[in-house]
């Protein structure tokens, strides 16, 4: 038998074990991966979390035309699980799977251990040894451990995509529009950079002379998926600041504790750090007209960003993240700007500007981005500086 697991360290307690009836229907792999889409849903909220058991079935199971021998083998699973949990066809009649629904969250690796000793016993019993032996099991517990400081360095996202089949369907049926918005992206990207070029030059040399220092603010930030990259600003603050008041403030601000602050020229308050000692003069100038944000057209032209997307966070500011604020950084590209700027910026709260993430990427298309592109103009002419 193989094995393996992407379980990123959950932790959870051992479930008791009863028989499902024998007539307990087998999903196919459309509604199972429906479920697997609506039980992750249902984990964000409730932070219960839930186990995916996939069974793969190779040679010689390949040669078995009818499917008996397959489904046999998930029908035993089935006598196996609680009546809480789904079985199902991952990939029909080749990957079969089962979702262990709402474990508690108290004991470590001790369930994932517990379920694989049991269904190899199972499967043991009820087939050949040279069947048994060509079946690979792998385990994936949601939600992902992405707390881990570790976690991307090496490039790697660290969101396991077999939790989000339904991503992976949208994606495949816009593969035309994603076309279109990397065209979008190489082209805009291309354009600004040839075109600012002279801003660049003045201001990499107001930069400069103001303030000792690099010319670009170099920072770890986190892309879609979760994978890192190196995000680039001109630099708005003196050297060697001290970061903690920032990672204090957004901890707070993303678990819905901080009022909004005072802004000059304003009867309304924000929510984001003002009168930051750490920002120069000038440095106070680029923020307030966004033109310390020009150096991403560079990400964008990496194909790192996209011109349109959800701002990309700090990897602290993940840390403090809700389970289903994460879905920002999966279910769209990073981007310049976005529907959150066009939509109140920083004067709305956090939840609602992940909700205004999560609206853009539901029902984005390139006409879409063209019309948020249209409006950023005057939202950073009226608005209250980037994020």
């Amino acid at each position: 038998m193989n094995s393996s697991h992407t379980g990123h360290g959950a932790t959870v307690v051992p479930i008791s074990v009863s028989s499902l009836p024998q007539n307990q229907s087998i999903l196919t792999a459309e509604a199972f991966r429906q479920t697997i889409t609506l039980e992750r849903k249902r984990s964000e909220r409730s932070r219960k979390p839930f186990m995916l058991l996939l069974l793969r079935m190779g040679d010689p199971f390949s040669h078995d035309t009818s499917g008996r021998l397959p489904r046999k083998i998930l029908s035993t699973l089935c006598g196996f699980i609680r009546e809480t949990d789904i079985a199902g066809w991952y990939e029909n009649d080749s990957v079969g799977g089962v979702v262990f629904t709402e474990l508690a969250v108290e004991d470590s690796n001790s369930i994932p251990a517990t379920i694989l000793a049991r269904v190899s016993e199972t499967l043991r019993a009820d087939l050949p040894a040279e069947q048994f032996n060509r079946l690979s099991f792998s385990y994936h517990v949601f939600p992902e451990d992405w707390d881990n400081d570790h976690n991307g360095e090496d490039g790697q996202r660290p969101s396991n995509p077999t939790l989000y089949p339904d991503l992976s369907q949208r994606e495949g049926t816009r593969k035309w529009f994603r076309f279109m918005k990397r065209a979008m992206d190489l082209l805009g990207s291309l354009l600004a950079l040839l075109l600012l070029s002279p801003l660049f030059l003045i201001i990499a040399l107001a930069v400069k002379v103001t303030s000792p220092g690099p010319v670009f603010f170099r920072q770890r930030r986190l892309g879609q998926y979760g994978k890192p990259f190196v995000f680039l600003k001109f630099r708005s603050m003196y050297v060697n600041n001290d970061a903690a008041v920032h990672r204090e403030y957004v901890t707070q601000l993303i678990a819905g504790k901080a009022g909004k602050r005072p802004l000059s020229g304003s009867n309304d308050g924000v929510y984001k750090l003002t009168n930051d000692a750490r920002i120069s003069r000038v440095g106070a100038f680029l923020r307030r007209t966004s033109l310390d944000e020009l150096p991403q057209f560079i990400n964008v032209l990496k194909g790192e960003m996209s011109l349109v997307g959800p701002r990309p966070p700090i990897p602290y500011e993940v840390e403090a993240y809700d389970i289903w604020h994460r879905r920002r950084l999966l279910e769209a590209k990073s981007g310049l700007t976005g529907l959150w700027q066009v939509c109140g910026r920083s004067r709305v709260k956090f939840d609602d500007m992940v909700r205004l993430d999560l609206q853009y990427a539901r029902t984005w298309s390139p006409w879409m981005d063209l019309k948020i592109l249209a409006r950023t103009p005057g939202a950073v002419l009226l608005g209250e500086g980037a994020r």
